[in-house]
This record gives structure tokens, C-alpha cells and sequence, in this order.
């Protein structure tokens, strides 16, 4: 059986996707910072800018609240 048809994709609400998606933004920052040397959010939007830091502010709520939906159980549906 492949790989693909074993894979289940995460049944999240909204929050829980944008917060997937700057965690995700946030991690190839910080790859790319690590490897070459380049902050990819600084550059769009300038060395600690008011609008960088929101981003990664955003990033960081963000990991918390995928941290929280690691270890909460979601709740069963009633039928």
C-alpha cells in the first residue's frame, strides 16, 4: 500500500490552520536564518519593524496554540 493512502490529513478548525501555517512560515525562517544567514520576514518588512515583530509574535502565538492542540483530546461528536 503507498505511503499516500496511509497519510490522514488533521481535521483542524480555522484557527488551528492559520496557526499550522505560521508555525510552518515560521520554521523555514528559521531554516532559513540557520543556514544562509537570511531572515526572510526582516527583509520584506525591515529589521524589527513594527509589522516584523507582529509576524513573529504571530509565530510564536501560533506554536503555542499547535502545542495546546497536541495535548488536548478533541471532543467526540454526539450523535
Amino acid at each position: 500500500m503507498r505511503l499516500i493512502h496511509k497519510i490522514k490529513i488533521m481535521k483542524m478548525n480555522a484557527v488551528g490552520w492559520i496557526a499550522f501555517i505560521l508555525v510552518i512560515v515560521g520554521a523555514l525562517n528559521w531554516g532559513l536564518v540557520g543556514i544562509l544567514g537570511f531572515d526572510l520576514v526582516a527583509a520584506i518588512f525591515g529589521a524589527m519593524s513594527t509589522v516584523s515583530r507582529v509576524v513573529y509574535a504571530l509565530v510564536g502565538i501560533a506554536a503555542i496554540v499547535m502545542l495546546i492542540m497536541a495535548f488536548v483530546k478533541p471532543k467526540q461528536p454526539t450523535v
